[in-house]
């Protein structure tokens, strides 16, 4: 079984993700500012700010796998690009691997198109979008040789607002956005955690990915 970190653990995207991986008997570490409502048996919380000197790397130290499921919003706006960045540097330092959770906007409609981060996003989201999609950026450009990571993005349809029901399957695609017959591109919180899982445990893909049904 892996030790697993995953920051922003008591999230909406993070729980989900903390849930799936602490049922399948991993050893789980959830990172927050808050401690959870109802906490997943067997999982260790631990309240941080990732401002904090030192922060992230105790976040890093002794595991097998970091998942970076945080959002640049709050104390965080314009600083998760650079935050990322450093996550990079000490997973690749200790040989762990890397798992970004992005976001829609960093996807493609068609191979060798813009991303949909410079179309027409709303402007309550396109300050996240953006930085989000440097951060992405980022790791293609900057990430260590040996740095093991995976920068997930979840279908248009998801989050909070649109939980879905389990369905036990999804469609892994790389950085076009995957649609259904109907033009939707959607997957729920649990399908989507145990995509993000089921990618721990196979380890076979680097790289942009994206999520759906």
């Amino acid at each position: 079984m892996a030790r697993i970190a995953v920051l922003g653990g008591t999230g909406y995207t993070g729980g989900n993700i903390v849930r799936e991986a602490a049922a399948r008997g991993h050893h789980v570490t959830a990172y927050s500012r808050h401690a959870p409502a109802e906490p997943v048996p067997g999982v260790h919380y631990l309240q941080a700010s990732f401002l904090e000197e030192g922060a992230v790397a105790a976040a890093v130290a002794g595991q097998d796998v970091v998942v970076e499921a945080l959002a640049p919003r709050g104390e965080l706006a314009g600083q998760l690009e650079g935050l990322i960045g450093d996550l990079a540097k000490l997973a690749a330092e200790q040989s762990a691997r890397l798992i970004v959770v992005g976001g829609w906007s960093g996807l493609r409609p068609a191979s060798g198109e813009p991303r949909f981060v410079e179309g027409d996003v709303p402007a309550a989201f396109r300050a996240e979008a953006e930085e989000m999609v440097r951060a992405l950026e980022g790791l293609e450009r900057d990430a260590p040789a040996d740095l093991d990571w995976l920068f997930v993005s979840p279908a248009q349809e998801y989050g909070s607002y649109a939980p879905g029901e389990a369905r036990g399957t999804y469609r892994i695609g790389d950085d076009v956005a995957l649609t259904g017959a109907d033009g939707r591109s959607a997957v729920s919180g649990a399908d989507f955690a145990r995509a993000v899982v089921d990618e721990i445990e196979r380890h076979e893909r680097r790289g942009h990915i994206g999520v759906a049904y």
